[in-house]
């Protein structure tokens, strides 16, 4: 089998062994560790159920997220309801107006004037499919509810068509002029045909240019790509990356294909693979591009900064991310199937466009799932996420459940380390070179067994299965 490194060969042997010992699922399928627990396994939750007992944090600021369920088109991958089409005016303006209500809401339950904000991401849907009109009215709204203080990182994920020519100018200086200060890209490749078959409406030329203007406005960029995608080689994905990585950008970011839907909707990427299976990469060929890209981002001076994100400099990352996945701070969500994550809570918001509007004008918030962790939960949340994404910090576990971890999930931690996967230090505990490799699987070895993400007969009863030393 010809490779481009010598590492591919390793890691396509560490997957084979790591599938054995129970770590990787007996088919090699894969299951984002986004959140825990999944976000398609939260129960029903009332807003009262949600907010009993709820405190602000101590320094009384949140990381905010803002949804915006709009796009030109649907892309075959895309795990989340929307609205689609250009004809849309009336339904935005009116999924404006009750964004608006579900903010002033939000502060009315918190108790305070305006929310403060660590970092702001606003994300889609394409947040940049409102007319310019309708951006300033969006702006103006969370100006409104949302105290964003100056330096603040103001993320905003972007669609490439949207930030070209006379309006895409436009639309980046209302950013700009609002605060913005760093933009992700969803490219998803730079290979047309790819793009042809992920139903996306740009095509590569019109991606480089996207990021060109968007650096010559000032704006921090990251680039995102998925790899497995039906259609693609091990050949053609080098190719991407190693046009990406010419382009200059602080950030690059790559994600696998999600067959099975992690979010509220099911793509139509998993009716191709069943229609197509031929088409889509193996489990290994796609190990094979992860291993590559990893690679090809080395020699360019690009290293895993937040977990698949590459940076050349450990400035540059999202800073909503860390702190919401890294530093477990409280974070708060607007617009549809949005969420909320609160210390020791987690609620989603409704799915459904209607319900999303009547819950508000109800004078609810649009809560409909969500769960009041335990305190076992809370001792494996603790940990899923800040593992997965960048280390297990003693004192910020301790910050979270209010317990030391030593001690905690100790039979797991040995097996994890006497296989490589994690090493530990005075400080932190995080994942070796092998265990970033396999951040999702690792952290899944924390879930309680109702919240693995496939059933046990799905697993090798090894010593990495997850139903195997589950006790914390």
């Amino acid at each position: 089998m010809k490779t481009t490194s010598p590492n591919v060969e390793q890691r396509l042997n560490d997957f084979a062994e790591m599938r054995d010992l129970g770590l990787i699922q007996k088919q090699g399928d894969f299951y984002p560790s986004v959140h825990y627990p999944p976000i398609t396994m939260y129960p029903e939750i009332t807003e009262d159920e949600l907010f009993a007992g709820y405190t602000l944090p101590s320094d009384g600021l949140f990381d905010v997220y803002v949804h915006i369920p709009f796009c030109l088109t649907r892309c075959l991958f895309c795990h989340y309801p929307l609205k689609l089409g250009k004809e849309q005016g009336p339904e935005k303006d009116k999924y404006l107006s009750s964004l608006d209500k579900e903010m002033a809401l939000y502060c009315k339950r918190l108790g305070v004037d305006r929310i403060r904000a660590r970092s702001i991401l606003v994300g889609g849907g394409t947040p940049t499919f409102l007319t310019c009109e309708q951006m300033q009215r969006f702006f103006k709204s969370l100006h409104l509810h949302v105290d964003i203080p100056e330096g603040t990182q103001f993320s905003y994920d972007v669609d490439p068509n949207t930030l070209l020519g006379e309006e895409g100018r436009e639309r980046m200086q209302i950013m700009k002029d609002n605060g913005v200060n760093r933009l992700t890209i969803g490219l998803q490749s730079l290979d047309d045909n790819i793009l042809r078959l992920m139903n996306r409406h740009h095509n590569a030329e019109q991606a480089i240019e996207s990021i060109k203007v968007s650096q010559d406005m000032g704006f921090q960029v990251n680039i995102e790509f998925i790899f497995g995608y039906p259609g693609q080689t091990l050949e053609g994905w080098n190719k991407v990356v190693e046009k990406a990585v010419t382009l200059n950008v602080e950030e690059i970011q790559f994600y696998r294909l999600k067959v099975e839907a992690y979010g509220d909707h099911q793509g139509p990427i998993k009716n191709i693979k069943e229609k197509h299976p031929e088409k889509v990469p193996t489990n290994e060929e796609a190990i094979m591009m992860k291993q590559a890209a990893i690679d090809i981002l080395a020699q360019h001076g690009y290293h895993e900064n937040l977990r698949r994100v590459f940076t050349r400099k450990p400035e540059h990352y999202s800073h909503y991310a860390h702190n919401q996945c890294c530093m477990l701070y409280d974070e708060v969500g607007f617009g549809l199937t949005a969420f909320s994550s609160l210390r020791d809570r987690f609620a989603l918001n409704t799915q459904d466009f209607q319900e999303y509007y009547a819950l508000i004008e109800s004078g609810k918030l649009p809560i409909n799932r969500g769960l009041v962790r335990s305190r076992e939960e809370q001792l494996r949340w603790a940990i899923v996420l800040p593992l997965k994404n960048r280390t297990v910090r003693k004192r910020d576990y301790l910050r979270a459940t209010g317990e030391p971890l030593e001690g905690k999930f100790a039979e797991k931690f040995a097996l994890l380390k006497k296989y490589g996967l994690v090493e530990e230090n005075e400080k932190e505990i995080g994942l070796t070179k092998l265990g970033c490799f396999f951040a999702d699987e690792v952290a899944q070895q924390f879930h309680s067994p109702d919240f693995v993400p496939f059933p046990e007969s799905s697993y090798e009863m090894g010593p990495l299965s997850p139903f195997k030393n589950i006790a914390p």
